[in-house]
């Protein structure tokens, strides 16, 4: 007898010491995020707050567009979405940290060979006073079942955190994406107003050329002039012509893709086409850093970064032992009849394992190794998001600045420009310049107009990229 106890209590000891063997887990990558610590501090000409859309935009046809945009975008949709998917996963997570309990009914029959310890066992034997065992036992037993795995190093607690925080990676990418929306649409409205003053711009420079046809022909006639002038006027005439086509095409592409984005078939989109000139936007302000960590796509992927170093938790949490509670209550008879006979058709059973992994871990590990890199992968692209978005601020204010300075000069150009082409026309009314002084001021006027438009429209989408992830 007392060597039975010394090899159980051998067996125990040997047990427990691989219990505790197993009880110990790899140690994480501790990432040390040094672009956030680092990220510089801007002091002047900063903002308290960014102004949300509605306060933003002033034109009412802009504002309607993005209304209708925000109600049947598809992608919009497609991420409300992906934020049901990834709340659902929390309630998983939620779920498997509770006991779940299942009813059972379990009704079957069985036989034992009459050469076994049981068959002779039942062999006379009276179940009820003068009824014997029968040779073949029907089995009735509905029972009620409970499963609980018990959190017992809070493995599960860190999935929970980590669906968690993925949730709220997802409402911040919904938010990023109505901000790129809302700022796609504008650009798209603006790009097309700018082609509206372009097209404008190209009809009259037309007018003029038709004009310029007319008095080539007048000079040729009183041989002030030659054939070759008509023919050259006539040929920027042609060519204005053309300029138009692919000016209405490109407004027709417009259209379409605010049209796509909006969610609708392509349907004539109705602006304000002095938008460019009767502007109302804010001015360009430096964003201070603690306002650009607020920015939707840098908070998705700050809490990409905590999910994934719960992951890592959960993954190092794998290695340690795992405690299972089963337990079954219900009834158990040969004999319908029988079931309700109690206390003696009662059945229970209580059952409780502690099991931990010891050998060929190698499942775990990988997982652990894949959780780690992961990690370091979500604070990688974290520091991006961070660097970049700095550096298009640096950028868009530069830009801004410069093109401000551009405009102011194009519009000194677009002046001089118009003195020379009347002063032109009228020198070659009388004979006193050639065709080509005057085609050449024309020129040199109509690519300065279409510059100084070009040049409102970059303001405008300098202003709406510099604030593209506040339009929430």
């Amino acid at each position: 007898m007392t060597t039975h106890k010394t090899g159980l209590f051998t067996a125990l000891a040997a047990i427990s010491l691989l219990m505790l063997m197993a009880c110990k887990t790899p140690q994480a990558t501790l990432p040390k995020d040094n672009i956030k610590a680092t990220l510089p501090t801007v002091t002047a000409d900063t903002v308290t707050n960014v102004h949300v859309w509605r306060d933003f935009f002033k034109d009412p046809a802009l504002c309607a567009l993005i209304d209708t945009a925000l109600n049947n975008n598809q992608d919009l949709k497609i991420t409300l979405q992906e934020m049901a998917i990834a709340k659902s996963a929390i309630t998983a997570k939620r779920g498997q940290m509770l006991p779940t309990v299942t009813a059972n009914a379990t009704i079957g029959v069985s036989k034992v060979g009459r050469y076994t310890s049981e068959g002779a066992g039942n062999v006379g034997t009276e179940l009820t006073p003068g009824h014997n065992i029968p040779t073949v036992i029907p089995d009735i037993a509905p029972n009620l079942q409970l499963d609980w795995s018990i959190d017992l190093w809070k493995q599960l607690n860190s999935s929970k955190r980590a669906a968690v925080e993925r949730y709220l990676a997802t409402a911040e990418g919904q938010r990023t994406l109505k901000s790129q929306l809302v700022a796609d649409i504008a650009e798209n409205y603006y790009a097309l107003v700018a082609l509206d003053n372009k097209l404008n711009i190209t009809l009259k420079y037309i007018e003029l050329q038709k004009k310029a046809v007319q008095i080539a022909r007048i000079q040729k006639e009183a041989d002030a002039d030659t054939q070759l002038a008509v023919e050259k006027f006539e040929a920027e005439l042609a060519k204005a012509s053309a300029n138009e086509y692919q000016l209405r095409q490109s407004i027709t592409e417009t259209e379409n893709s605010l049209n796509l984005l909006l969610g609708r078939y392509p349907t004539p989109i109705k602006r304000d086409k002095d938008a460019l000139d009767h502007q109302s936007l804010p001015t360009l302000q430096a964003i201070p850093a603690r306002l650009l960590l607020q920015r939707p796509d840098i908070l998705r992927a700050e809490h990409e970064l905590q999910a994934a170093k719960w992951d890592v938790e959960a993954a190092r949490r794998a290695f340690l032992p795992s405690l299972n509670l089963s337990a079954t209550l219900g009834l158990d008879a040969f004999s319908p009849k029988y079931l309700l006979r109690l206390p003696e058709s009662v059945a229970f059973s209580v059952l409780g394992g502690l099991t931990a992994p010891l050998i060929n871990k190698k499942a775990i590990q990988t997982n652990f190794d894949q959780a780690n890199a992961m990690q370091l992968e979500a604070l990688y692209n974290y520091d991006k998001a961070l660097l970049t978005a700095y550096s298009d601020m640096s950028t868009l204010q530069s830009r801004a600045h410069n093109l401000s300075q551009y405009q102011a000069l194009k519009n000194k150009q677009v002046q001089s420009l118009t003195r020379a082409v009347t002063a032109a026309q009228q020198l070659y009314a009388y004979n006193r310049a050639t065709y080509l002084e005057v085609l050449d001021s024309e020129r040199e006027q109509l690519d300065c107009q279409t510059e100084l438009i070009d040049t409102q429209l970059q303001q405008i989408s300098t202003l709406i990229d510099a604030y593209r992830g506040f339009f929430y």
